[in-house]
């Protein structure tokens, strides 16, 4: 009997994204029917809350600080040991499909395998696995960089190279351009046809590699979506899915300016600067958008664009779930689902993403579904997870060791299992030095209902300042408990815990390579 794994990961998704975390606007049931005859957890975070260091933590099962990848930009070490090269040292198939960014985007030199990969169409590095994968095929967030899925559309379909919203303007810069029909920046009304655009080509991909697979492989396979991440530019085909104008504005969206504003203004410091435009903290979102000219209507269509996203994914999960029906392996197929960081959304009066620790960018969609023939009853585990955990869930489906060097342990899949090993509190990190002088750092732990952050001296905090929420009393985090006199106790407390969490750091930080 062969050992199967499919990790499904999107980017930049949220947990309400989907049906069975309580989402009430993108139909997907394909991830709602693995949920519900698997294990969702209701509390899965991240480690960081963007996509090079998140995405290395995945491969590694390591903290931020142990793998060094602090901020995008930096590669993660060649030599780094991953899960996958252990699963393919065991003799596994292992093949990654999408968005990988292990290795920084910006690389006119091709100084990065991947993206040396990605020009001449490659699947691995000169016969060799590449971070212990046989075949990587790349797609990005539109049909340019150095990835497979553009030398494809150049070949096949140069008519839409130019269809979608280039992600980057002409100085290299997050592009701030307005479109769709409020000017929401990064939307685009989008020519290119369902089937050519890139979460199709991703799955069709992967359903190539394993058809080439026999029945007695073990296999992984990394199936990594680019949306809903920005640009928000799907097919105008699919536009009629979610009518962005019908859309209620959601929960977190303070609708009324000075309500917005005083939430603001009771967060750490560089909340307000960059909502005002007066502070660039990190690459991650247009420098020159200002987040306080978002309107209502540019939230619902973006949210509208973002829905319309999950749901072609979940069509396209499902179409490969087929595909492995078809051969009779679902049985012993173990299918994980997750993504490596959130989304604001319009939340806070907000978009995109940054060092800002709250459930819109750190409370993730996290599923395991394990393979029938294991016999796991569903249920759903409410103590929180990180995706540290995530590897060496690998190495406990695989029956490998789980090795000292992964920071993680393997997922509890009941909550009497989470409560019966005393689970740490969920680490989650943030470090940020931006070309235009501003310098941003903060750690924070979630443990028992409440999250506590941490802000290290910088641009715009003394090393004083910090941020305390009750997730039962005030959902939607806008009442900071940090200076409450009757918290004073827990707050220390939950300090302490972070720090016996934190590696410690290195003596220097590393250069940033690219911004993205």
């Amino acid at each position: 009997m062969a050992n199967r794994i499919l990790f499904v990961t999107t980017d930049q998704q949220r947990f309400d994204a989907l049906g069975c975390n309580g989402g009430r606007v993108a139909r997907t049931p394909v991830v709602d029917g693995l949920a519900a005859s698997g294990v969702r957890y209701e509390r899965a975070h991240p480690q960081n809350v963007v996509c090079m260091p998140s995405r290395a933590t995945m491969l590694t099962g390591q903290h931020v600080r142990n793998h060094g990848v602090w901020m995008n930009g930096v590669p993660l070490p060649a030599g780094a040991p991953t899960v996958a090269g252990l699963l393919n040292e065991a003799g596994w198939r292992t093949g990654l499909f999408g968005k990988a960014h292990f290795e920084p985007f910006l690389d006119p030199f091709l100084r990065f395998p991947q993206n040396r990969m990605g020009v001449t169409g490659a699947s691995n590095e000169e016969g060799r696995p590449h971070r212990g994968f046989e075949c990587m095929e790349f797609a990005g967030h539109g049909s340019g960089g150095l990835v497979h899925y553009g030398g494809w559309m150049r070949e096949h379909h140069p008519e839409h190279m130019a269809s979608f919203y280039p992600p980057l303007d002409g100085t290299l810069d997050v592009n701030a351009d307005g479109g769709g029909d409020t000017g929401a920046p990064q939307v685009l009304r989008n020519s290119v046809p369902r089937e050519i655009y890139h979460t199709d080509w991703v799955a069709d991909r992967a359903v190539a590699w394993l058809e080439g697979l026999s029945d007695e492989d073990d296999w992984f396979c990394w199936l990594s979506f680019p949306d809903p991440h920005h640009p928000w530019d799907p097919p105008d085909s699919e536009l009629h899915r979610v009518p962005w104008q019908d859309l209620d504005l959601p929960d977190g969206y303070p609708s009324d300016r000075l309500e917005r504003e005083v939430a603001l203004d009771a967060k750490a410091a560089h909340w307000r600067r960059w909502y005002d435009g007066d502070l660039v903290t990190n690459f991650e979102a247009p420098a020159r958008w200002v987040p306080a000219t978002l309107t209502a209507d540019q939230v619902r269509e973006v949210d509208a664009m973002a829905h319309i996203e999950n749901e072609l994914i979940d069509e396209a999960l499902g179409r490969l779930l087929l595909a492995v029906a078809s051969r009779g392996w679902q049985d012993d197929l173990h299918v994980i689902f997750t993504t490596d960081h959130g989304e604001f959304q319009g939340d806070h009066g907000l978009l995109f993403k940054g060092p800002f620790h709250v459930d819109s960018l750190m409370r993730l969609p996290l599923v395991w579904r394990p393979a029938p023939s294991a016999g796991v009853a569903p249920s759903v585990v409410s103590d929180p997870v990180g995706l540290v955990d995530l590897a060496p869930t690998f190495c406990l489906i695989a029956g490998i060791e789980v090795p000292d060097w992964m920071d993680g342990a393997p997922l509890p899949v009941t909550p009497e299992e989470s409560a019966s090993r005393q689970r740490p509190a969920v680490l989650t990190e943030w470090d940020s030095v931006h070309p235009g002088g501003s310098e941003v750092h903060l750690q924070t732990v979630t443990l028992d209902g409440m999250v506590c952050t941490r802000y290290e001296a910088g641009t715009c905090h003394e090393g004083v300042e910090g941020e305390l929420w009750d997730l039962a009393d005030d959902p939607l985090q806008r009442t900071n408990l940090w200076d409450d006199p009757v918290r004073r106790t827990l707050r220390d407390d939950l300090v302490d815990e972070l720090d016996a969490l934190l590696p410690e750091r290195p003596a220097h930080r590393l250069r940033t390579e690219a911004p993205v």
